[in-house]
């Protein structure tokens, strides 16, 4: 996510509403982006998504997210161990962030990096209540995830990336956290799909993806199509 001025920002949905889908399209389709707030960009050839501010954070929390993103399946098929160390960059209000903590347990940590430092503040207030106690979080830059060199088994980045003002920038210092045989994990919603009825810029293909991530560094590993609307794309740094 990128740190954007705050000034013109309209709390009513600024993505359009989602058109139906097809006839045998299967469930409904995602709900609609909450508002984002101003600025675009390109990179390689497609719109960089603008932003949603941390007044539509409510959106991050709603009620058929775990029916639609599968947090726990995801997490299960990446099978983080207890004890590693993990990040969630982009964290938001810590959905998934709070999901990983768990996993790594108590001789494990996350940590959750944000643009936003209202998001952080949100994440936080969170942590007491729900007894989590091995969250460390940092506030990025646009250019930066703000992430310890050789730091993590794994670095989460959940309909992020394709937010990223700076990919090279940001992918730079991701790829330098990563420990030997780290893996970066990118959740994209599925760009060729009609029936994932969002903005074009909210979604990319899996040859986007694997394109603009080797050209940054990394090697692609797997990719994992159970979810409805999003795909889950596992990556290692490359080698030298």
């Amino acid at each position: 996510m990128r740190a954007l001025a705050i000034g013109a920002l309209a709390l009513a949905v600024a993505c359009s509403r989602p058109p139906e889908p097809p006839p045998g399209a299967g469930s409904a389709p995602p709900a609609p982006l909450p508002a984002p707030q101003a600025g675009s960009g390109t990179y390689a050839g497609r719109p960089i998504a603008q932003t949603m501010s941390y007044l539509g954070a409510d959106w991050l929390e709603r009620a058929d997210r775990a029916e639609r993103e599968q947090p726990d399946r995801v997490l299960d098929a990446l099978a983080i161990a207890p004890g590693a160390t993990g990040a969630d960059v982009g964290a938001g209000t810590g959905y998934f962030t709070l999901r990983l903590a768990a996993r790594v347990g108590p001789g494990g940590k996350v940590y959750a990096t944000d643009l936003q430092p209202e998001m952080l503040r949100l994440l936080e207030a969170r942590l007491p209540s729900a007894g989590v106690h091995n969250v460390i979080t940092r506030q990025a830059t646009d250019h930066d995830a703000a992430l310890p060199a050789g730091c993590c088994d794994l670095v989460l980045l959940v309909d992020v990336y394709h937010e990223l003002s700076d990919p090279a920038g940001v992918m730079a210092s991701i790829r330098a956290a990563l420990r030997d045989r780290g893996r970066l994990v990118l959740i994209e919603y599925r760009g060729e799909d009609p029936a994932v009825a969002i903005k074009p810029e909210h979604k990319m293909t899996l040859p986007q993806i694997q394109g603009e991530l080797a050209a940054l560094g990394f090697h692609f590993e797997s990719v994992l199509e159970f979810l409805p609307d999003q795909r889950v794309v596992v990556f290692t740094a490359a080698k030298p």
